[in-house]
């Protein structure tokens, strides 16, 4: 079985998704880093050259490749639970948690993450608190379906939030 975590960027999913790991020994995989090694290329510019739905299509190859994978630490994309195929595929091997935090905190997390700029390009092109909000909105109850197990992670660590995961498994 694999456990997935999912939430919004900034939520801690890669942070969190790597102290499993290295604490449980079971092998770590950032879908958006595989589709970047895949391609050769950022998101970002996947995103430029190609738009959104071609790379919607290119997380859902990389969902269905890993979910049938086990024994894994999964951090799906923070838009992957949009697609009801990645999250009957992530559920049939998985357990899925659900990353939340509040928007402020997430909107702070991402101001000091050097790699946002760079590596996450806007959903909406809107300023960072704004978008976060308008995002969420939309993906909220995807969020909330597609989970077994919610932790809110706005006043814990990634320490912290490992450590529950691993106390509740």
């Amino acid at each position: 079985m694999n456990i997935v975590l999912i939430g919004f960027r900034g939520s801690g999913k890669t942070t969190v998704g790597k102290i499993l790991a290295e604490r449980s020994g079971m092998d770590f995989i950032d879908t958006d880093k595989l589709i970047e090694r895949k391609m050769g290329i950022s998101i970002p510019e996947i995103v430029a050259r190609y738009g959104w739905p071609i790379f919607r299509e290119l997380e859902k190859k990389v969902i269905l490749e890993v979910a049938n994978t086990d024994f894994k630490i999964i951090a799906a994309g923070g838009g992957a639970v949009l697609d009801t195929e990645n999250v009957q595929a992530l559920k049939q091997n998985g357990f899925i948690i659900w990353l939340k935090a509040d928007l402020k905190i997430i909107s702070a997390r991402l101001a000091k993450d050097d790699e946002t700029t760079a590596q996450r390009p806007s959903l909406t092109g809107k300023g960072t608190l704004a978008e976060i909000e308008e995002v969420f909105r939309d993906r909220e109850a995807f969020y909330a379906h597609s989970a077994m197990m919610e932790i809110d992670t706005t006043n814990l660590d990634a320490e912290m939030v490992a450590e529950k995961i691993l106390t509740l498994l």
